[in-house]
């Protein structure tokens, strides 16, 4: 069991779909602030905000979250993640939580066990769920996955996987945006190049396996938490939280 995670969140203000998403508000409440208050109700010993924004920057620090400015050039909030821990000077055997910017429910118990899944044989671990019925597992908003019988990540799709030649499979999994490794894997995750099985389906975490990193992939008895990349679901967000404030 690990004693001891930091959490890291990128949070950027130039979404596509969303723009200045981290600052939007959800009743009463800005994104960002709200992931801050979950991440400090968290185990984690330390939380760091990664931005390349002022605005986000000023706001965080209003909200008592420490602050990382990182590089404005990112394409991915991973690499966002990994410079910030080296500005920070994390060690390379600590264990860090990459908490989405724009992932304000995240189940605590996600959030806390995560970190303890990782090894030298799965360096890399994530959390997926079943999907319920009123949960649209043929969207390809709705990430898959496939594991072995150990947990470890077969792959990750925008299709459904695995297929069914029969009408009464009920054991899709979604997976969920949150990972766990240590600074060193970190480190070494961000100096990779974009693979092909990435590009073809907009996953990161294709280049992982693509590059022989295992991932555990932990089943979570939770409700789907909702992420919020669209105007539709911030609408969604803030009915969830007007109900559950």
């Amino acid at each position: 069991m690990v004693d001891s995670f930091v959490i890291i969140v990128p949070a950027r203000l130039g979404s596509t779909r969303l723009p200045n998403k981290p600052l939007a508000m959800l009743n009463g409440q800005t994104v960002i602030s709200r992931v801050i208050d979950l991440a400090k109700s968290s185990n984690a010993a330390e939380i760091f905000i990664a931005t390349d924004s002022v605005e986000i920057q000023d706001h965080a620090e209003d909200c008592g979250a420490e602050v990382v400015m990182t590089s404005s050039h990112h394409i991915s909030g991973m690499d966002r993640i990994s410079e910030a821990a080296n500005i920070a000077n994390l060690p390379f055997n600590i264990p860090i939580v990459n908490l989405q910017g724009d992932e304000p429910f995240m189940p605590l118990e996600i959030i806390n066990s995560l970190a303890s899944f990782i090894n030298e044989d799965t360096p890399i671990s994530t959390a997926c769920i079943k999907f319920k019925n009123d949960m649209d597992f043929n969207s390809p908003h709705e990430v898959k996955v496939v594991r072995t019988v150990s947990k470890k990540a077969m792959y990750f799709s925008r299709s459904v996987i695995p297929n069914s030649f029969t009408e009464d499979y009920h054991n899709y999994l979604k997976h969920l945006g949150i990972y766990a490794y240590t600074n060193e894997t970190l480190q070494m995750l961000s100096k990779l190049k974009p693979s092909a099985n990435e590009e073809s389906e907009k996953l990161e975490q294709l280049r992982f396996l693509d590059n022989g990193f295992n991932i555990f992939v932990q089943d979570f008895d939770c409700e789907a938490p909702i992420g919020i990349d669209t105007p539709e679901d911030l609408d969604a967000a803030t009915i969830y939280a007007s109900k559950h404030d």
